[in-house]
């Protein structure tokens, strides 16, 4: 058995207490607003956030933070969560990767005990960084043993989990099309690992600006269930 498969399942549970629950990424916006309805555009918000969204902004910085441990660069670290906070235009999407990745954090620092992780850990907490959910992944699946390839596959089921979790609550859909839906996302899901081995630190926050706005709009909306 190996046991990084186990410790992946873990790291990448849409279950595990982080808040992930809370945050619908702008997708209530979509759906108050008509643009999202059915399962068909369902699809389409969740194919266009992992792979115009995710794909230049989370999954490309985790991918940078697992190299910069492997290559022993710290500072590539510092960097990175200063990126990270400057492509998250919305507020309310910084605050939430900041919020889920002090508490992934505060789940596995006293598992790994990783030096990389303490550092990462101190620095957030004396305010000289962030703190970010995808470099937080990225930091712990190095110190737990997991490789580069499988940590991104567990990044974006967790994040299309989460998509078709929110739009089986929110449109509604039944558990049944959810699965289908979730399903059908394998194929993307398994090109995009592969484009993000060797993403260019250029092309990071290239991404769909109505998500952007959408998750703005979210900020102003008269009701609504999720914080972000």
């Amino acid at each position: 058995m190996n046991p990084s498969l186990l410790r992946l399942l873990q790291l990448s549970d849409p279950a595990l207490p982080v808040g992930g629950f809370s945050h619908s990424a702008g997708l209530e916006t979509y759906v108050q607003s008509g643009m999202v309805n059915d399962a068909a555009t369902a699809s389409a918000f969740i194919t266009g956030m992992l792979s115009q969204n995710i794909h230049y902004t989370d999954a490309a910085l985790l991918s940078m933070a697992y190299d910069k441990i492997t290559d022993n660069q710290y500072t590539g670290i510092q960097q990175l969560d200063d990126l990270c906070t400057a492509v998250k235009l919305p507020k309310e999407m910084r605050q939430a990767s900041q919020k889920l990745g002090i508490r992934l954090i505060k789940i596995f620092q006293p598992l790994c005990n990783d030096e990389w992780l303490n550092r990462y850990a101190t620095a957030i907490r004396s305010k000289q960084l962030h703190g970010h959910y995808c470099l937080a992944f990225g930091i712990i699946a190095h110190a737990l043993q997991i490789e580069k390839t499988d940590a991104l596959t567990g990044f974006y089921y967790n994040a299309a989990a989460g998509f078709v979790t929110n739009c089986v609550k929110l449109i509604p859909l039944s558990q049944q099309v959810g699965q289908q839906l979730l399903f059908s996302l394998q194929p993307l899901i398994a090109a995009l690992v592969q484009k993000n081995q060797h993403p260019d630190i250029e092309m990071t926050g290239l991404c769909c600006t109505g998500f952007d706005l959408r998750s703005m709009q979210h900020e102003q909306l008269y009701s609504r269930l999720y914080m972000s």
